[in-house]
């Protein structure tokens, strides 16, 4: 589909590429990883051809179709969401030469145009149904929905969404045009855990081929089977998932070493050779030969980046058993209630992950807890000895702007070296000269990693921290994962990255309007449930959810209550539906009749007959598109339905 030759590029007066050789086939899967700096986005927009390369070209089929995420979004304005969406898309601008095609057929034309006029629209129908033209308004609303947009937002002009909802709405319409390759850069930073688990399940059911650049693991498994490294200049591909890549890269990385230490042996036993007999006459061709020998051997590098550093944090003093207990806490913005008569206890130890959709009061919860808000009622009780860190990137916005980084972190610790410091920021990606640049000069991304870093100098004992993975690489995850693993005190993460919650929580909290649900296991146990449906393990005396643990023959009871109820309330609107899209069916057969007779000569030679296939031919449509906009109404009703029956 995609053949890339002899790819060389150049940034700054250095090659991020050179010479790389790829093919890109229609059933390809790819996770495209490597570490920042390296050209992933670079890369990505060589594809897409908004950069050329210096040098080697890049061969499509003809007529492929990329789509492209990239992690910038531009702003949109103007129109609705869902016409935004929609007059995005090819379908519309298919419809718009349709209409003005059917516009010039009503005029005087000779018989030459009206014939490609004719098979010109014959093309345009074929493309509708290729485009899902008589089910697109259904698949848009289908897709917003998946990515977290509810039926209300479908009217609200999209200048009123925020930068990660822009995300999600650029995001639809690459969804929805069935590219032949969709291109996605960093595309989970701004989706909650449901929105993110939909589109993992749209993605596993795409047919065509997909490039993915993604620091989240748990998304790069589910949906890649190939990978793409960018390292030493070239890109690498291998067989499988992220998984199976660093399975391969584990033994790869064995059996270099080996190598390393058996080249580097050979180095300082052919060296010694050299210095012994250098001066020795006897043995001047031998040391010659020697010398030629280390001149030509091909050293090995081992990748300094495989370099793990091993960050903990400090030894907390010891809070009370229950550091931290919220007794009927409710919380308003003006008239907006968020939140209301929460009872939460937070022992000693227990590592707490909140999940649920953006909107539903995570990011408000963790901000009480960590003293950030006030709540609008209720009690909160700290413990003794408690200390509370808290991380979000709104607290990144209050860093002290005229500090350098390492000036920062100094402040925050007194008892650490420069090169401990240092250590530290290079674990989020601050590495040389980068530690003297000022906190004013950073991107949003960087002041959240730096704010992140300070957590690591902090003596708290309850650590509460809102999406801390979305601006850090898969070894910075890594690093923080693995010293919140070991960190002994009480931790509460916001966070939709399943991979780096997995090791972590013991304990998930759900967090729907109006809704919270205690799950007393990790997220393994957490998706299961979600999967079977089955909400088992309720603690009303921690979370009032005003609903009533029930056995599994009540369940059953109400599951069959529940159809019952479905099928009363649907059972006339689907035979509607079944009615209408029978109409539909009559109406495209006749559409279709018409349009293959207004190009037989017969027809369109005899003006009588012409303009009479015409007048049916343009009735049918209008006729269509009525039954078209019923149809819409009655789908948009069943779907009102059964999401009110659940």
């Amino acid at each position: 589909m995609i053949d890339i030759i002899d790819l060389s590029v150049q940034f700054t007066g250095t090659n991020l590429f050179e010479n790389v050789n790829l093919k890109i086939n229609s059933s390809d899967r790819f996770a495209l990883i490597g570490a920042n700096g390296t050209g992933k986005t670079t890369f990505l927009k060589i594809l897409v051809g908004i950069i050329e390369p210096e040098s080697g070209k890049i061969q499509k089929q003809k007529n492929t179709s990329i789509g492209y995420l990239p992690q910038e979004i531009n702003k949109i304005a103007g129109q609705t969401l869902f016409k935004e969406v929609k007059s995005s898309l090819r379908i519309t601008k298919i419809l718009n030469e349709e209409d003005e095609i059917t516009g010039k057929l009503k005029t005087e034309l000779d018989e030459k145009k009206h014939q490609i006029l004719i098979n010109r629209l014959g093309e345009l129908n074929h493309q509708k149904e290729v485009f899902n033209y008589y089910s697109i308004d259904s698949e848009i609303k289908k897709v917003l929905n998946g990515l977290g947009f509810g039926e209300k937002d479908l009217f609200r002009s999209v200048e009123e969404f925020s930068g990660g909802w822009m995300m999600r709405i650029e995001l639809a319409k690459i969804l929805l045009e069935n590219h032949d390759l969709i291109i996605l850069d960093e595309p989970t930073n701004h989706l909650d855990i449901d929105s993110l688990r939909w589109l993992i399940n749209f993605l596993k059911n795409y047919k065509k081929a997909l490039i993915i650049v993604s620091h989240d693991s748990y998304f790069l498994n589910q949906i890649t089977n190939r990978t793409l490294e960018i390292t030493n200049k070239t890109i690498t591909v291998y067989n499988g998932n992220y998984n199976a890549y660093l399975k391969y890269k584990k033994e790869r990385e064995i059996l270099l070493q080996a190598e390393y230490l058996s080249q580097q042996q050979k180095i300082k036993d052919t060296e010694k050779f050299i210095e012994r007999f250098r001066y020795k006459a006897s043995k001047a061709k031998q040391v010659q030969s020697r010398i030629k020998q280390l001149e030509k051997i091909e050293k090995i590098e081992i990748d300094s980046e495989n370099k793990k550093l091993n960050l903990r944090f400090p030894e907390p003093e010891r809070s009370a058993a229950v550091p931290i207990e919220l007794i009927n806490i409710s919380k308003s913005f003006d008239d907006l209630l968020v939140f209301s008569n929460v009872n939460l206890r937070i022992e000693r130890g227990e590592k707490i992950a909140f999940l649920g959709p953006n909107g539903a009061g995570k990011t408000t919860l963790s901000k009480v807890i960590a003293n950030k808000l006030q709540p609008s009622s209720g009690e909160i009780k700290i413990g003794a000895n408690t200390k509370i860190a808290y991380y979000s990137q709104q607290v990144a916005d209050e860093l002290e702007p005229e500090q350098n980084l390492l000036e920062t972190v100094t402040n925050t610790s007194t008892d650490k070296t420069e090169g401990q410091l240092r250590s530290l920021l290079g674990a989020f990606l601050f590495s040389g000269d980068d530690v003297y640049k000022k906190v004013k000069v950073l991107s949003g991304g960087e002041k959240s990693r730096l704010a992140l870093a300070k957590i690591f100098l902090t003596k708290a004992n309850v650590i509460v921290l809102d999406e801390p993975t979305n601006h850090l690489d898969i070894s910075s995850r890594q690093i923080l994962q693995e010293a919140l693993l070991n960190f002994s005190g009480s931790l509460i993460i916001v966070s939709h990255d399943v991979e780096f919650i997995r090791p972590i929580a013991d304990k998930i909290l759900e967090i729907y309007p109006g809704h919270f649900q205690y799950y007393f296991g990790g997220i393994d146990y957490y998706l299961e449930k979600k999967d079977n449906g089955i909400l088992k393990d309720t603690n009303a005396n921690n979370i009032a959810t005003n609903k009533a643990t029930v056995s599994r023959k009540e369940a059953k009871r109400l599951e069959a209550e529940k159809r019952q109820k479905l099928y009363s309330a649907t059972k006339d609107l689907k035979e509607e539906i079944d009615n209408i899209e029978c109409n539909i069916s009559e109406l495209e057969e006749l559409k279709l009749k018409c349009e293959t007779d207004l190009s037989k000569e017969e027809v369109y030679s005899n003006p009588e007959k012409s303009k009479e296939t015409t007048y049916r031919y343009e009735k049918a449509k209008r006729d269509l598109e009525d039954a078209y906009s019923i149809w819409e109404r009655l789908q948009e009703k069943l779907e009102n339905a059964e999401q009110a029956i659940g």
